[in-house]
């Protein structure tokens, strides 16, 4: 080592896409995690150190198991684990800011918001409002029920989902 380059810290288990239990349980609620990827994602959290009895029988199931049987065992897991699962209108707040996150960054299009029913997300800030406010209930929609044209609306929407993303969250946890 020479003088004055210091040893970098060891990366936390996270630095390989392991997302916290936590995170798992409110993306499973808000259904952006399908039922047959938590086998897959037990395993990745034994890896990562997580070790509850539910968790290590959950890694060891097939992604064709009964999606009943695997929601039960991931129940299972995360109570053992100390972790909730959050009710379905606070997942899908929560998924709503990563959706304006995404919209921001380019990942995704006005127009897939307008794909999955996000006008329908139980708002509860201002800027929850605001921003599902602009989201139409199909793409071909937006003048006639937003009153916006296809230059305006864009900017709008993104707008909104800059002053989501920058609200502090009203429901934390997820």
């Amino acid at each position: 080592m020479t003088a004055g380059r210091t040893t970098p810290e060891p990366e936390a288990p996270l630095r390989q896409g392991l997302v916290p239990l936590g995170e798992v349980a409110c993306r499973y609620q808000a259904d952006e995690i399908r039922p047959e990827e938590l086998p897959m994602i037990a395993a990745e959290a034994l890896a990562a150190g997580i070790d509850t009895p539910a968790l290590c029988e959950l890694a060891g199931w097939p992604r064709n198991a009964d999606p009943r049987d695997i929601r039960d065992a991931f129940v299972q897991a995360l109570a053992e684990a100390g972790v909730g699962l959050p009710d379905r209108a606070l997942a899908r707040r929560h998924a709503l800011r990563r959706m304006a996150a995404r919209l921001i960054s380019g990942e995704v299009a006005p127009a897939d918001l307008a794909a999955d029913g996000w006008w329908e997300t139980e708002a509860e800030t201002e800027a929850e409002r605001s921003f599902v406010s602009l989201i139409p209930q199909c793409v071909c929609c937006v003048e006639y029920t937003l009153g916006f044209d296809e230059r305006t609306w864009p900017a709008r929407l993104r707008d909104a989902a800059v002053a989501l993303t920058s609200a502090p969250s009203a429901a934390p946890g997820c």
